[in-house]
C-alpha cells in the first residue's frame, strides 16, 4: 500500500518566454508563460512516507467503473477493473472523502451508499475492496447519469479539492450526446476528472472531451492488465494536488484584444473560450488543480499600433483562486508581455524558440486528429498529407513518443519532409492510442 504523507501547500511562479521586438505596424504579439508550483506533493517520484497524525479532509475522490455488460467480454476485464480499483483505493490517503460508483445506464452507488462519502482509513478502505469485490457486469452506458452522481457526493464533502475517475469500455449509447454535454457543462468548474477507455470498444472524442471539460487527463488502456498500475498513478497524482480552482487571470490595456489563451504542455487545452470576466480588462481561464508541476500557457494578443521605439505593456499574467464572494486570491505570481516596436529587422523577425516549439506542437496535435479522421471518412490523400506533417512536426521537435504512434499508423518514407504512406492495416488500439495521445506534447530541447 501506498501512504502518502500530506504535502505542503505550493509556491506558484511565473516566467514569460516572447521576443517582444514588433516591426514598424505590427500588433500581434505571442508569449509562452511557464507556470510552476513548488512545494508540494511531488508525485512523480513520490516515497513512502508514514501517514501523518489525523484525518485530512482537504480532498475527496469519486470513482467511476463502467458495470455495463460489455465489461464481461471478455470476463478478464471486469476482473481487472475490480483490481484497478482496489489499488486506487488503497492509494488514497488517511482522512480522505471517497465514494465508488458503478456504471451502467444508471448510476449506483457500490460504497459507502446512502448519498454520503466515506472517509479514508485501514477499515474503510477494506470495506470499499470488499464492496468492489460483488461489483458484476449488466446493463447499458450513460456516463452523465455517472459524473451526475459523483458531483452530488462530491459536493457534500467541505474540501478544497474535488476529483473524479472515471472507466469506461464502450460508447455512450445509452443518452443522447446532448444529455452527456449538459452533464458535463452542470460538473464543470465542481470537480476535476480523469478519463480511462479500456479495450478499443469506445469512443476517443467522448473519453477526451470528458476529460477537456473537466480539466482532467485521457488515455487508453488497451490491455485491461494495465489498469491497476494506472489507476494508481491517477491516484498517486490526485493525492498530490492541493490547490484547487486556479486560474490564469489575463489582464490588458485598453485597445488590446486577446487573440487565444491555450494550454501547450503537457498537452494542448484550448482555454479560449472558457474565459469568465474578472473587472476592467481582465479574464480568467481556468487551469484547475494543482500540486507540484509546472505547465505552459500560449498567450496572443492583438495590441494597437504603434510608433517605432515605442513600448507598452502588452498583458498581465497572473494566478488566483476565485473565492465563493465573488472576490479572488491572488498567488502572489505574475509575468509580463511587453510590446517593443523596433526598425531593427534582425530583432522584429526573429521567432522565440518556445513559441516556435509550442506553435508547432499545437499544429501537430491538430495534424493527427484531422489525418485520423480524413482516414476514417476514406480521404486516403487528405489523411497521408496531414499525417505527413504530422510526422515532420514530431520528428522536428523531438516529440519521440508521438513519433512511435505515428509509425504504426503510417510506413515513414522520409521523416525530414513528412513522405509517408498508410499502412494497409492498422491496428486498431494502436490507431485509438494515436488519436488518444495527439495532444501530449514534449517541452522545447534546452
Amino acid at each position: 500500500m501506498a501512504n502518502f504523507s500530506k504535502p505542503s501547500v505550493p509556491r506558484f511562479s511565473v516566467d514569460v518566454y516572447q521576443n517582444e521586438y514588433l516591426p514598424e505596424g505590427g500588433r500581434e504579439v505571442n508569449a509562452i508563460v511557464t507556470v510552476t508550483s513548488t512545494g508540494g506533493g511531488t508525485l512523480a517520484g513520490a516515497t513512502a512516507a508514514p501517514r501523518p497524525a489525523g484525518p485530512d479532509p482537504g480532498a475527496a475522490v469519486a470513482l467511476m467503473v463502467d458495470c455495463s455488460g460489455s465489461m464481461d467480454y471478455p470476463p478478464t476485464k471486469m476482473r481487472n477493473a475490480r483490481d484497478a480499483t482496489a489499488a486506487a483505493v488503497d492509494t488514497l490517503r488517511d482522512g480522505v472523502h471517497f465514494a465508488v460508483i458503478g456504471g451502467t445506464h444508471v448510476a449506483k452507488e457500490v460504497y459507502p451508499g446512502g448519498g454520503r462519502l466515506a472517509v479514508a482509513d485501514a477499515g474503510t478502505r477494506e470495506q470499499a475492496k470488499q464492496a468492489l469485490r460483488r461489483l458484476s457486469a449488466g446493463g447499458g452506458t450513460a456516463i452523465g447519469t455517472w459524473l451526475r452522481l459523483a458531483d452530488r457526493l462530491l459536493s457534500s464533502a467541505d474540501v478544497a479539492i474535488r476529483h473524479g475517475i472515471l472507466l469506461t469500455d464502450g460508447r455512450n449509447e445509452h443518452e443522447s450526446p446532448e444529455d452527456l454535454k449538459a452533464a458535463l457543462d452542470a460538473c464543470a468548474g465542481r470537480f476535476t476528472c480523469d478519463a480511462r477507455g479500456v479495450g478499443t470498444d469506445w469512443e476517443v472524442k467522448e473519453v477526451t472531451s470528458i476529460a477537456s471539460a473537466l480539466l482532467g487527463s485521457a488515455d487508453i488502456v488497451a490491455d485491461p492488465a494495465g489498469l491497476a498500475a494506472d489507476f494508481t498513478r491517477m491516484m498517486e497524482n490526485a493525492m498530490g494536488k492541493e490547490v484547487a480552482d486556479v486560474a490564469l487571470r489575463v489582464w490588458t490595456p485598453v485597445g488590446t484584444t486577446i487573440r487565444f489563451v491555450k494550454q501547450v504542455a503537457p498537452t494542448v487545452e484550448e482555454l479560449t473560450g472558457r474565459r469568465t470576466e474578472a473587472g476592467p480588462r481582465a479574464g480568467d481561464y481556468p487551469t484547475g488543480s494543482w500540486g507540484d508541476e509546472s505547465r505552459d500557457y500560449h498567450v496572443c494578443v492583438e495590441v494597437p499600433a504603434a510608433g517605432l521605439g515605442q513600448e507598452m505593456l502588452a498583458a498581465r499574467v497572473s494566478l488566483v483562486v476565485p473565492q465563493p464572494d465573488g472576490s479572488a486570491q491572488n498567488l502572489g505570481a505574475q509575468g509580463l508581455v511587453r510590446a517593443v516596436w523596433t526598425d531593427d529587422m534582425t530583432a522584429s523577425t526573429s521567432i522565440n524558440p518556445q513559441v516556435a516549439h509550442y506553435t508547432g506542437q499545437a499544429e501537430l496535435a491538430q495534424a493527427i486528429q484531422e489525418g485520423l479522421d480524413l482516414r476514417k471518412a476514406g480521404d486516403i490523400d487528405g489523411a497521408t498529407a496531414k499525417l505527413g506533417r504530422a510526422v515532420q512536426l514530431a520528428g522536428a521537435s523531438g516529440n519521440a513518443d508521438t513519433a512511435k504512434l505515428l509509425a504504426k499508423v503510417v510506413d515513414v518514407v522520409d521523416a525530414a519532409t513528412g513522405t509517408v504512406r498508410l499502412k494497409a492495416k492498422v491496428a486498431e488500439a494502436d490507431e485509438m492510442t494515436l488519436e488518444t495521445r495527439s495532444t501530449k506534447t514534449v517541452r522545447v530541447k534546452k
